[in-house]
């Protein structure tokens, strides 16, 4: 079987969809399956060119059994819609053309963007290809949620699209129960809609000791530290966070700050307006390097802003702070709340709520070691290879 997979990321940029797309295709890879990937040159976050890499028309590479072509995109930061949208654009354009020179039996387009799933639809169409559309986020909802865009023509188009890729796909799979309950409110067949989550490699992740290089770079030796590392976007609620901190006189807790995005120099100057001395950002790290760092934090930090739209979302850092035994502090309502509370895998506190975000952070910090069951076991029930193995069949049965 021959799998072309399309999709706006993939490694060495180090988000949740990158890191998604790379660990499956290596397992479909390794059961024999020929999997093709095409992707832009890595930018993202902060729209600048990865050392190594050009933004060539077209470029290939193989990376673990897998062919990844790289084309032309206008490369723009996680900033702003106008040059985003460009972006976006120009890798459907990109990847529809590319794409329809690659030998397949199906296409997988991911999604958001909508505009990758666009491209994936119109190769399918093309080539007389089945397609799947896999959905980590629901596009435009999740636009209006973040205020990026308001309602009006542009999202009657978007929503137009929306169900439109929807009604074309041969499957949609989605990364929760949830999003599957969306969709088929929108009159969606639920029995072409497949739920595969998103998990950990539990190979990778796994329990270690503190890196103690680590903790005498950043000076947090004998500090319980409460760590976020992921991006810095307007969904993540990072201004609440410090906000609620500034009134934390806890001395020995220390609060790390990993990554990069779109409101990364906001909270960095809100953290300096507010004085605070117990906070530390550091830039974005290496996929390889997130291990290492995860090992020095005592909790992993799980925000996003309060609203309906993330109550169907389950961030996929809680999967890997899971694997490497580091219990969740969790400020998300609906599906991530209840799993993190059927595995007793840390505590949820309520978005925006200062009173219960300092009650729920003394709670994890005193009893860091009475969740390391239910953080075993979540590991194992959202282990990659699992995943990736289901899905895979799924996809085996899209094939006419």
């Amino acid at each position: 079987m021959r799998i072309l997979f399309i999709t706006d990321n993939f490694p060495p940029e180090v988000n949740a969809p990158a890191t998604r797309t790379y660990e499956h295709c290596r397992e479909w890879v390794k059961s024999g399956t020929e999997v093709t990937v095409i992707t832009g040159a890595p930018n993202y976050p902060q729209g600048k060119l990865y050392k190594g890499y050009k933004n060539k028309l077209y470029q290939s590479e193989v990376v673990d059994g897998i062919k990844v072509i790289r084309v032309w995109t206008y490369i723009a930061p996680n900033a702003g819609i106008l040059k985003r949208t460009f972006d976006f654009i120009s890798f459907s354009i990109s990847s529809f053309f590319v794409g329809l020179f690659v030998k397949t039996d199906i296409i997988i387009a991911t999604s958001p963007q909508l505009f990758s799933a666009v491209a994936g639809m119109l190769i399918g169409f093309f080539k007389r290809k089945p397609w799947i559309m896999e959905v980590r986020d629901l596009w435009p909802e999740s636009i209006i949620t973040l205020g990026a865009m308001k309602s009006g023509f542009a999202i009657r188009v978007f929503e137009w699209l929306e169900n439109k890729l929807y009604r074309s796909a041969e499957r949609i799979v989605v990364v929760t129960d949830s999003f599957k309950v969306r969709i088929v409110e929108k009159g969606i067949n639920p029995e072409k809609i497949f739920v595969h989550k998103n998990g950990a490699n539990i190979e990778k992740f796994k329990a270690q000791p503190k890196n103690q290089k680590l903790l005498d770079k950043l000076g947090l030796n004998g500090q319980n530290v409460v760590g976020y590392i992921g991006t810095h976007g307007l969904a993540h609620n990072l201004d609440f966070i410090l906000k609620a901190i500034s009134e934390n006189h806890e001395k020995d807790i220390k609060f790390l700050f990993i990554g990069d995005g779109a409101v990364k120099k906001d909270i960095v100057a809100l953290a300096e307006d507010l004085e605070l001395k117990n906070v530390i950002f550091h830039p974005p790290v290496s996929k390889e390097e997130i291990k290492e760092y995860l090992s020095i934090i005592d909790v992993s930090l799980v925000p996003l802003i309060r609203t309906d739209t993330f109550k169907t979302v389950i961030p996929s850092k809680i999967f890997e702070a899971a694997a490497m035994q580091k219990p969740v502090l969790l400020g998300v309502e609906g599906e991530s709340k209840e799993l993190i509370e059927k595995y007793h895998a840390g505590l949820a506190f309520i978005p925006d709520d200062a009173n219960d975000f300092k009650d729920k952070l003394n709670q994890i910090i005193r009893n860091l070691f009475q969740f390391e069951q239910g953080l075993e076991k979540l590991a194992v029930d959202f282990d990659r290879k699992k995943i990736a193995a289901s899905m895979l069949r799924t996809i085996q049965l899209s094939i006419k």
